[in-house]
């Protein structure tokens, strides 16, 4: 599927933010399935209505790759540039689109969630552990060899999760 079929399958708000006539941004929205539109909006005023969305509560990504773009790449919650746009596009983003597939997006930001969930995995078995080995070798209860062993496989354990994301399929989206 497209780009916006698979944002919106990952249950996300799709708009169009363009400086295009509300007649042409509405045509092109329609082909592509985005009912969320801002048309009309020029360049100078993009970071504003990127702030305004921002003050609903909503969390802002912006893909965008031209110089007009780049207040509100900064502006967003998340810019994303497309790697074939301009320069200061690139440098207000904070994800390049190295390939111009805005398909990737949708891929960033299943890493990006799968990225946050290993890091709390980890987090969780490290607090496990801390609060139940730590105390259980400090009283005595366990041997300072099986406890020295017990920390090391912590780590591994932490390390072997966190490597389980080099396996991730960008393209699998």
């Amino acid at each position: 599927g497209g780009a916006v079929a698979r944002l919106k399958a990952m249950g996300l708000e799709v708009w169009m933010l363009t400086g295009d006539n509300r007649r042409t941004a509405e045509a092109v929205a329609r082909r592509v399935g985005i009912e969320n539109i801002m048309a009309g909006v020029l360049p100078e005023d993009k970071a504003g209505r990127i702030e305004e969305l921002r003050r609903q509560g909503k969390v802002v990504g912006m893909v965008g790759d031209g110089i007009n773009d780049a207040p509100a790449l900064a502006t967003a919650d998340i810019g994303f540039a497309v790697g074939t746009g301009t320069d200061v596009a690139i440098e207000a983003a904070d994800i390049i689109l190295m390939r111009g597939d805005l398909r990737e997006v949708a891929a960033a930001i299943r890493l990006s969630r799968a990225t946050v969930k290993n890091i709390r995995q980890n987090l969780f078995w490290a607090l496990v552990y801390n609060t139940v080995g730590i105390p259980v070798a400090a009283l005595g209860f366990l041997n300072p060899v099986l406890a020295g062993a017990a920390m090391s496989f912590s780590s591994v354990s932490v390390v072997v999760n966190a490597l389980r994301l080099r396996r991730f399929k960008l393209r699998s989206v």
